[in-house]
Formats: C-alpha cells, sequence, structure tokens
C-alpha cells in the first residue's frame, strides 16, 4: 500500500514573493506528502538549478514548465514505485532529467518532488519525518538529539543588496542547554543590535533572511557591533554565545582577489586569510563558512591547517551537497564542516550520502535554508532526522524562519531529555 497512486505540482510562492513548486503525492494507502522548493540567491556554479520560464511573465521567474513536466512525465514514471524507497525514486528522478544539474527538469521540481515522496512515505508508517530519516540514512531512530540554531543578526551580501561585503553575521548560544534556551538567548541578541542600529542611526531595515540589514562603514563594524550586542543582552562573548560568518567569498572573487568593495580593498588569497585569522583572535569567532572562493582549493587547504583546530571551516559553494566532494575535501584537508541544503544537490538521497560522508570524517554538518524559503519544514525534520550539529536558515524573524524554529522546538518538546548539540570539532 506504499506505491505511488497519484503526484500532482502546484505553484506556491515563496518568501521573496516568487512562485515556486509545491509537490503533493498520495500512496495507495490514501497517506499524503508535500513539500515546497527553496531557492538560493547566492549558488555555487556546481549545484542543481531551478527550472524558470524566462520571458516577461513573472520577472522571468515563472516555474510553468517545471511544473508540467511533474504533472506529466516525472507523474508516469513514479507511479506504482515504493515510497519508502526513497534512494529507487531519487535514481529514476536523476535519471529522468539525465543532466548534470538537473537542468531539463529543473532541480526545483526534483527536490519538490523528493521532499513530497519521504514525507507521504512518513505518513503511511504513522511516523514523524524526522523518524523515517533515521531509517533510510542508517541511523539510530531512538536517539534524541536536537542541533543548534545557527542565527542571524545582521544580513549583508546577496542577502541585503551587496550593501556589505560579508553574508551573514550569525551566531551561536554554545553555553545554552537546550534548543528552546538558545534560541531565547539569539532573540534578546536580536534585539539588542537592533535596538543599537536604531540608536546609532544606521538601521536600514530587514534583509532576505529576517536579520538586520545594517549600514556599515567596514565589514569589521558587524563583528564590533554583535559583539558589543551579546553583551548588552546579558551574555558573555565567546562564552556563553559565539559568532559564526557566512563569509561567500565567491561573490566578491574576481580576476585572482578578493574585492572587498566596502572597504575599497582588494585582496590575495593569503591576503583574504590573514585578515579573517586577525578577525578570529579579535573576536569570538567559533565558525567561517566559505571563507574563500569555490574554486580556491590552495586557499581552504591553508585556513583549514591554520584555524581548523579552534572553529569550523564550512564548505557551502565549495562543497555543493556532493558527496564525491566531501571526500575530496577531506583528502587533502580542506574544511572539517559541510553545509547541506537539499536542494542544492536535489534528492534527498545526495543530500544523506553527503551527510554520510562528513560524519565518516567526524566532520560537523549543518543543514541549512535558502534566502527564498516557504512555511515548509522538511529542513527541520532534516536536521534532526540526520543527528545534525546546527541548523540554519536565517533569522528571529519573518515566519518563513520561525516555522524552522518553531518545528524544532515542538520536536525537542516529544522527547522526555533531549541529547542537545555541544559545539567541538572532530568529536
Amino acid at each position: 500500500m506504499t506505491e505511488i497512486a497519484h503526484l500532482v505540482a502546484r505553484q506556491v510562492w515563496d518568501s521573496r514573493g516568487r512562485p515556486t513548486i509545491e509537490v503533493e503525492v498520495t500512496l495507495a494507502s490514501g497517506a499524503t506528502g508535500r513539500a515546497i522548493a527553496p531557492s538560493g540567491a547566492s549558488t555555487g556554479s556546481r549545484e542543481a538549478l531551478d527550472r524558470r520560464d524566462g520571458g516577461q511573465r513573472l520577472g522571468g521567474f515563472g516555474v510553468n514548465g517545471a511544473i508540467a513536466s511533474v504533472n506529466t512525465e516525472v507523474a508516469q514514471r513514479l507511479k506504482g514505485m515504493d515510497a519508502t524507497d526513497q534512494a529507487a525514486i531519487d535514481s529514476a528522478l536523476i535519471a529522468l532529467d539525465g543532466t548534470p544539474q538537473k537542468t531539463r527538469l529543473g532541480g526545483n521540481a526534483i527536490v519538490a518532488t523528493s521532499s513530497a515522496v519521504a514525507w507521504a512515505a512518513a505518513a503511511d508508517q504513522k511516523i514523524p519525518l524526522w523518524r523515517h530519516l533515521r531509517g533510510l540514512a542508517g541511523l539510530d531512530a531512538d536517539r534524541p538529539h536536537i542541533p543548534a540554531p545557527m542565527i542571524q543578526i545582521f544580513g549583508g551580501g546577496r542577502h541585503a543588496g551587496n550593501r556589505i561585503d560579508i553574508q551573514d553575521y550569525l551566531i551561536l548560544a554554545t553555553g545554552a542547554k537546550s534548543f528552546s534556551e538558545s534560541s531565547e538567548w539569539i532573540a534578546e541578541v536580536y534585539m539588542a543590535a537592533a535596538k543599537a542600529m536604531v540608536k546609532r542611526g544606521k538601521l536600514n531595515g530587514v534583509a532576505d533572511e529576517g536579520g538586520v540589514w545594517p549600514d556599515f562603514t567596514a565589514n569589521e563594524e558587524g563583528l564590533d557591533l554583535l559583539t558589543r550586542a551579546i553583551e548588552a543582552a546579558g551574555f558573555r562573548p565567546g562564552a556563553d554565545i559565539g559568532i559564526a560568518l557566512d563569509v561567500a567569498a565567491t561573490s566578491f572573487f574576481t580576476d585572482g582577489r578578493y574585492r572587498l568593495a566596502l572597504e575599497g580593498r582588494s585582496l590575495d588569497t593569503l591576503g583574504m586569510i590573514e585578515l579573517l585569522e586577525r578577525w578570529v583572535s579579535a573576536y569570538p569567532i567559533i565558525s567561517l563558512e566559505d571563507p574563500l572562493a569555490e574554486d580556491d582549493d590552495a586557499g581552504f587547504i591553508e585556513i583549514t591547517k591554520r584555524l581548523g583546530a579552534r572553529i569550523q571551516v564550512i564548505g557551502d559553494d565549495y562543497l555543493t551537497t556532493s558527496a564525491a566532494r566531501v571526500n575530496s575535501a577531506a583528502a587533502v584537508g580542506a574544511c572539517n564542516a559541510v553545509l547541506l541544503k537539499s536542494n542544492q544537490c536535489g534528492t534527498l538521497t545526495e543530500l544523506i550520502q553527503a551527510s554520510n560522508a562528513a560524519k565518516l570524517f567526524k566532520w560537523n554538518t549543518i543543514q541549512s535554508g535558502r534566502s527564498g524559503e516557504s512555511e515548509d519544514v522538511t529542513l527541520s525534520h532534516l536536521a534532526v532526522g540526520l543527528l545534525s550539529d546546527q541548523i540554519k536558515v536565517g533569522s528571529m524573524t519573518r515566519s518563513e524562519r520561525t516555522a524552522k524554529w518553531n518545528e524544532v522546538i515542538r520536536i525537542e518538546q516529544s522527547f522526555t531529555h533531549s541529547d542537545y548539540w555541544r559545539f567541538s570539532l572532530n568529536r
């Protein structure tokens, strides 16, 4: 009774007011599942690509072609397949698409379908999605694991009109004892930071992912202000709360140089590493994401060598949720953590493979949302289900963000006790 009986796609809306795809799957048993595809603004060159209609309608972001493909050839191919066999479902989707970056059907069509099938399978078994994912990944289904929220305070880069070069200034409540406590601490820091920005006359609105859209004169100003906000909220920087930066260095890397437009500076790889190294020494930074450009292999190796024993060095665009790239990076000593995005690879099976590969090297794993999100909470279940160390989906504001935080709070409360994340490297 777990055979797929019906599959339908429809156009819905994401947090940027753009169309996206929702897929709904119905099994022979009557169980249903649905999922919505997210969409990124800062994207790696190797990741799965959305299929958009182009033209004038909706600024070219229409998804009618992708929806039509799901409702015809995808539905025909998957009908009758066993929804509990996620690997077979995802292999069929990959083969049907037949392109390296899933451009024929569209990464958006594929990830929504892959996720909806998992939801339907979980519903048929009358278990939460996170527990079903444990089974798919070969993990302990009963371990009451809860990841830590990595939450944006200041949004920058392509999430805030490139007003500042660094994409995200985030924090992790390393001293908190639960997800609920951690989110409350971070909310206090968010309010303190926003208040300080108003006082300085530097509040410029809210960025794509809900963080404060700042008006800084230098990238380091954000680090100073964030450290002060942690203190103003009554916490100890570095002891209670640490800073995480999503540098997104590919976005300002051109012609072999890192060009910090806000400061009118141009740095080579060594100069960029030394700048970040100085920041790590001067501020309570415990995590750097994409500190170098996606093709700067030598840079990633060097910065991991210098800082990897002290902080997380996360590969996002550099690794693109790929088990093969995780294996290659680990072999040369680049990174000690991986960011995992379902629409970056396109299917849940590929994401699980990348997560499991990272765990073999004792890397930290971080489940991440995108700048274009929705009320869909698949991400929360992936973070709990795959025993991820952290979950990153933006800030404390905007309901497409809080939907994910709130779902983890519900899951945490369902446990009699929780195995809550503690910051560590090479566990």
